[in-house]
């Protein structure tokens, strides 16, 4: 059964689950997760614990002699296990899946892995594990509810805070929530009764964010040009390779284009079939409409030459600044021609 994040308190008195999957990419919100996990079964007796780092070269049939072994106090157990690449292989694939449906009621199971892809919840091993278990899809805090989450966490830490504070603190620690709730323990030793203002923010709150390239795209898309301002900044000066940058663009445009062409080809039907053979998930689906009621087919060529020109840049073959021209094309993406104007690199 699927279970969200924020009801996880509340699942874990209300059912009896033994078995548990956390799913996600973002550090902070996986663990403390896990966390809620481990007190709630802890509650229920399992106290021992055997931790499992399935990496590469890992021995699964430990996994099976711990199930099957008694602890040396007979305690109840939980057995977690860390996936990190989200794959078991076969062999993994059919130890956790012998393992769900032999486990004994002295034993509870934690299954941590990164986000649980649509091909990774297709697979036999998954459904198998997924069918008994409590699965909880941990997603992301997206920029625009950041200030909200902080707003909440200050909140937890018995803080006050200004609505510029929790501005500047979600420019400052985008991307980066751990930074953030370590910002705010630290805040608190400082200011102490007060109302956090954004001269505190200003004065202490280091630039923690961390962007992704993937972030940037989606900022593209929404036509966000300070954030496309701040996140090239950001992937620039944490020494992301720009040619990275340009194949996933890349790939996203031809990916919009061809959805262009097909809702063109029917005069405007069929888009959602468009969205689908593209393999747009539905929460993106707002972000590419957008970006296709701005751009036609030639705008979106004309940026696959572009980003051909920033690819030549970088090796070479073409002069000027690659970085300065790929920030062209992402603030074309995002709706603006003046670029030449906003923040250059």
């Amino acid at each position: 059964m699927k279970v969200y994040a924020n009801q996880l308190v509340e699942t874990l008195k209300q059912k009896s689950l033994r078995i548990f999957v956390v799913s996600g990419d973002e550090p902070l919100l996986v663990q403390e997760s896990c966390d809620l996990v481990r007190r709630g079964l802890k509650a229920q007796g399992f106290v021992g614990r055997d931790l499992f780092y399935a990496e590469s070269g890992f021995d699964w049939s430990g996994l099976l002699y711990s199930s099957n072994s008694m602890s040396l106090f007979a305690e109840k157990k939980l057995i977690e296990v860390r996936l990190p690449t989200g794959k078991p292989g076969d062999a993994g694939g059919k130890v956790l899946t012998e393992l769900v449906s032999s486990l004994s009621e002295d034993n509870a199971l934690l299954l941590v892995l990164p986000r649980a892809d649509p091909s990774t919840q297709r697979t036999k091993w998954f459904k198998s594990v997924e069918a008994v278990a409590g699965f909880v899809q941990v997603w992301p805090i997206e920029a625009k509810e950041l200030p909200k989450w902080l707003e909440n966490r200050f909140r937890q830490a018995g803080l006050k805070v200004t609505r510029d504070a929790l501005r500047a603190m979600a420019q400052r620690t985008e991307g980066n929530l751990l930074a953030s709730v370590q910002e705010i323990q630290r805040l608190k030793l400082i200011v102490g009764e007060r109302e956090v203002n954004v001269d505190d923010v200003n004065a202490g709150v280091a630039d923690s964010a961390r962007y992704d390239v993937f972030k940037l795209i989606d900022a593209g898309l929404a036509g966000d040009i300070k954030r496309c301002v701040r996140m090239t900044r950001g992937l620039k000066a944490e020494g992301i390779e720009p040619l990275f940058i340009v194949s996933m663009l890349v790939r996203e445009i031809r990916s919009i284009e061809s959805i262009k062409t097909a809702i063109n080809q029917n005069r405007g039907a069929g888009q959602r079939e468009a969205f689908k053979k593209a393999r747009v998930w539905d929460k993106r689906v707002p972000l590419v409409t957008k970006c296709l009621d701005r751009h036609d087919s030639r705008s979106l060529q004309e940026m696959l030459l572009q980003l051909g020109s920033v690819d030549r840049t970088v090796k070479g073959l073409e002069s000027g600044d690659p970085w300065r021209k790929l920030q062209d094309v992402v603030f074309r993406l995002a709706g603006l021609k003046g670029f030449s104007r906003v923040g250059a690199l």
